[in-house]
């Protein structure tokens, strides 16, 4: 007789085994209704599933996120099932959730058309009204490889065979159809809904290896509503309008080459932008005691070695070997660096904490395939610090950090942050003792900042926990920037010590800190935050004067001269275009602010501002101008 536990403590008894969909019923057919799946004692379950002992269930519905993202893996099923139906013989591999959708791979020899997507997804429209009922069965292994190798579905076959033999092999019916998949689904197909959408083909290899075979990737989203999906596509639509590359092109901004992939070559105004955000950044973390050093790009690889970075990141560093067969690496990181730098010299207990920053620049080997603009580079430069302190001032340091990090973000016009807590990984260096007091250390700072966290189970990094700072952008997205990580490990490995106040040789604990993470990256979410229209203070260029003809060019020259010297960029207009398209040009150009110049302008020393995205003009004299901007030219 199960005793059957709910999430606010009430409980029923049941006078035998009962299924998921027996409690949901029990508690009431409107949630019986709505129910998608059941977690039990943490366990997500299909409804059907078969409950004999007491336990904690929770029932799940699609305002849950494991209930949407089972509506998702489900709608996923029905795109195998849909394709499979219109064009026979095409093999299925995987197809697994994703966020904010679902994607399937398939082997076929034609390649998939736009038309063919319309096809896919009335045919799958077709199988929701069908209201295929789903079952689970568990096969022998032997059975299901001979079963699906018969079939021609040598990919499904492969992927039984890497099955651990301890674990069973389930397979799950949509009527007729079936797939190799761990589950949990939906009772029937009719319970999907019709709320997806098909969005696009690409190709991708098979398990994600260049050397395998490509395959055809159909991606999909899909949602609880109607109005989900549509509030979902209008982002698309506008995260489209606000791509970084699209704008980084007409602002003129940066380009890339294939003579350096995942390397950005960074035009005049994209390196002014670049060079006021690390001039910010430079300006808080002096006020915040940060002390500047530089490190060598270049270092041998026994320090690597050393650090356990070699192990851990060898793979995807550049490596030269020199005549003298010395092996050396660009540096991924900052971090061995900058203990170098803390090693010369004997330190003492009174110096810490010693906080040291770096605007280093890092290459990392990605593949091809995932470089994307400057969200992802293989080379980037690090806004790194690098603060060493003792086990009781980490708490403090960490609160400190996670002060200047929301501070920096607000300024930046990002004001909505969430935490995220990641602790060991399976691979790691270091004693699990030396772990147990860094994972307390940063989740009691964590606590105490009052801010919103998860916890990311297992994704701290090998050397120490950490912290991810994630913002929400203007349209929804979320992105993960800053980060705060605890390192017990990589001083002693490297040898730095300080003297304490009984005489003793300590070892610091490291705080590892970076703000916006990747300079670069960083760049491409703002671009994509403002969709190119930034605050006043960190525009690129930020004034454009504009004569109206050749008379009034030496009057447009002075007006530019004297807003330069106030510390706000400005350039002058003398091209040989008329006015209206000159106004086009430098909008498209988020230009904030034009000024142009006549002969009103010259008698009254004064300038009329247009800015960006007004149609209104405002004549202003010429020093209430500088005077009114020049408070602007800072962050607020």
């Amino acid at each position: 007789m199960p005793t059957i536990t709910l999430p606010d403590g009430n409980s029923f008894d049941f006078p035998n085994k009962v299924t998921g969909l027996d409690v949901a019923e029990k508690i009431s057919k409107s949630l019986a209704k709505e129910a998608m799946v059941i977690s039990v004692d943490g366990e997500l379950k299909d409804l059907d599933f078969q409950i004999e002992k007491n336990c904690s269930i929770k029932i799940l519905t699609s305002k849950n996120e494991e209930g949407l993202e089972t509506i998702r893996h489900d709608t996923a099923h029905i795109l195998a099932m849909a394709v499979q139906e219109l064009f026979p013989g095409t093999q299925v591999t995987i197809g697994p959730v994703i966020e904010n959708g679902f994607y399937y791979d398939f082997a076929r020899k034609e390649p998939f058309t736009e038309d063919d997507l319309t096809k896919i997804e009335e045919k799958m429209k077709e199988i929701v009204d069908r209201d295929e009922k789903t079952k689970k069965e568990v096969w022998d292994r032997d059975k299901a490889i001979k079963h699906f190798k018969n079939k021609g579905e040598l990919y499904k076959a492969e992927l039984i065979e890497s099955i651990p033999q301890n674990e069973e092999v389930s397979i799950y019916f949509h009527g007729a159809w079936h797939d190799l998949c761990r589950g949990p689904h939906l009772s029937s197909t009719g319970k999907i809904g019709k709320f997806f959408k098909l969005t696009k083909v690409a190709g991708a290899y098979w398990r994600g290896d260049s050397n395998n075979e490509m395959l055809q990737r159909i991606y999909g989203t899909s949602w609880a509503s109607q109005k989900d999906l549509d509030n979902y596509l209008k982002r698309i639509e506008e995260a489209e309008k606000r791509d970084h590359r699209k704008l980084g092109k007409e602002m003129d901004l940066f380009h890339f080459r294939e003579e350096s992939p995942g390397s950005v070559f960074w035009h005049e105004k994209g390196w002014a932008l670049f060079q006021k955000l690390i001039n910010y950044m430079r300006m808080k973390q002096e006020i915040a005691g940060y002390k500047e050093i530089n490190t060598p790009e270049v270092l041998d690889r026994t320090l690597w070695e050393k650090s356990g970075h070699w192990e851990k990141f060898g793979a995807n560093m550049y490596t030269s070997t020199t005549p003298d067969e010395k092996v050396f690496a660009i540096k991924p990181m900052n971090c061995p660096g900058c203990i170098e730098v803390f090693n010369q010299g004997l330190k003492s207990y009174k110096d810490l904490p010693l906080k040291m920053s770096e605007f280093g620049k890092v290459h990392r080997y990605e593949p091809s395939g995932a470089l994307h603009g400057l969200l992802r580079v293989r080379a980037f430069t690090q806004d790194d610090a690098h603060i060493f302190c003792t086990e009781d001032q980490i708490t403090k340091e960490c609160l400190i950090v996670t002060d200047l990090i929301l501070e920096i973000y607000k300024d930046l016009g990002f004001e909505n942050v969430i935490l995220k807590y990641s602790d060991r990984p399976e691979k790691r260096v270091g004693d699990d003792s030396v772990w147990d007091k860094a994972e307390s250390a940063l989740l009691e700072a964590v606590k105490a900042t009052k801010l919103e966290y998860s916890i990311n189970k297992g994704e701290g990094a090998f050397y120490g926990p950490k912290i991810e700072f994630v913002l929400r952008d203007a349209i929804g997205r979320d992105w993960q920037c800053g980060t705060l990580q605890v390192d017990f490990n990589l001083p002693g490995r490297l040898g730095a010590s300080y003297i304490d106040k009984d005489g003793s040789k300590k070892i610091p604990v490291l705080l590892h800190r970076a703000l916006f993470g990747s300079l670069e990256r960083f760049i491409g979410i703002l671009i994509e935050n403002y969709a190119g229209k930034f605050p006043f203070w960190i525009s690129p260029l930020q004034t454009v004067v504009i004569p109206i003809t050749e008379d009034f060019e030496d009057y447009a020259i002075k007006v530019s001269d004297k807003i330069k010297k106030i510390g706000i960029s400005s350039s002058v207009d003398l091209k040989k275009n008329n006015l209206n398209n000159k106004i086009r040009d430098h909008s498209l150009a988020k230009i904030p602010v034009l000024l142009i110049c006549g002969k009103k302008e010259v008698d009254s020393n004064s300038v009329t501002i247009r800015r960006l995205d007004s149609k209104k003009q405002e004549n202003m004299e010429l020093n209430t101008f500088l005077k009114k901007y020049s408070a602007l030219n800072k962050a607020s």
